[in-house]
């Protein structure tokens, strides 16, 4: 993969083969699905998409689609994730299985609601 900073989203896939295109392209539908209100944008060079504050990011690798919930995100649902690697604030998903879009989807409404709790408490 090349490594220029994308400007959008749309940039950031195009920038994959087709076969990961595709898998990038269903993650962001998941997350748009379960976050229709949330806004697009490319932070720390990968896609994210932000409601009061960030929400998730997420990328394509050689081996693995990355998801990042943030460590809290990944803690509550640490049971569903076991069968995945990842890190403290990322879990990997592999390009030879398919993606848990269920899970994701359920992943961003939990930020959804826990970043509306910590803005109410601003």
């Amino acid at each position: 993969m090349k490594k220029i900073i994308a400007g959008t989203i749309d940039e950031y896939i195009a920038d994959f083969p087709p076969d990961v295109q595709q898998r990038l392209e269903e993650m962001r539908a998941a997350i748009r699905k379960a976050a229709p209100e949330a806004k697009e944008a490319i932070k720390y060079g990968l896609p994210t998409f932000v409601l009061n504050g960030n929400l998730v990011h997420f990328g394509g690798f050689k081996n693995h689609i990355g998801f990042y919930p943030a460590p809290m995100g990944l803690e509550a649902f640490r049971k569903e994730l076991s069968a995945y690697k990842g890190a403290k604030g990322s879990v990997q998903f592999p390009l030879d299985r398919p993606l848990p879009l269920a899970l994701v989807e359920k992943m961003v409404k939990f930020r959804i609601m826990k970043n509306a709790e910590r803005a109410k408490e601003k």
